[in-house]
């Protein structure tokens, strides 16, 4: 079973074991992140929590039973009532419907917990599944846009 949770410091090894364990798999769909954000992650957790507590972003990891973790699910920029979503999954889990899942309860977080009334997303083109994530958790295409360099889609979805 799978659990959202806020992230926090105890999940600094986790997340990054995550991160590495899945680098190739991410590459495949996004730009890597490169060598130095492995190189210096301690770092940028504690940058990541800092954020959070001053509220500028919503941080969360899904965690197996064993503690390990599956996905991260992250709302970016709350201002204004909005937010945008960013998130990914371990090539484990890919393609059973966990992304779709947790997208929908990360959609009742930003309500109910950060109250929000929308959110926004933007995925490359040649990402079919997390396109097909978005739509499935209600996010509407509203236009075009560059990932990366790359041709891609804007989504929104109302959280009212």
């Amino acid at each position: 079973m799978y659990a959202l949770r806020p992230l926090g410091p105890e999940h600094e090894q986790a997340v990054l074991a995550f991160e590495l364990e899945n680098r190739d798999y991410f590459r495949e769909l996004i730009a890597d992140r490169g060598d130095e954000y492995f190189e210096h992650y301690s770092q940028r957790h504690r940058a990541l929590l800092i954020e959070q507590v001053a509220g500028v972003c919503a941080f969360h990891v899904l965690v197996d039973d064993d503690g390990s973790v599956v996905g991260r699910f992250n709302l970016y920029d709350l201002a204004d009532g909005s937010a945008e979503v960013g998130y990914r999954v371990a090539a484990s889990v890919a393609g059973s419907g966990v992304a779709t899942s947790t997208a929908l309860e990360l959609c009742r977080i930003a309500r109910d917990d950060h109250a929000l009334t929308g959110l926004t997303a933007e995925v490359s083109d040649s990402n079919v599944a997390s396109r097909r994530v978005l739509e499935k958790a209600g996010f509407v295409r509203v236009g075009s846009t560059e990932v990366d360099g790359q041709p891609a889609s804007a989504f929104e979805r109302a959280l009212t």
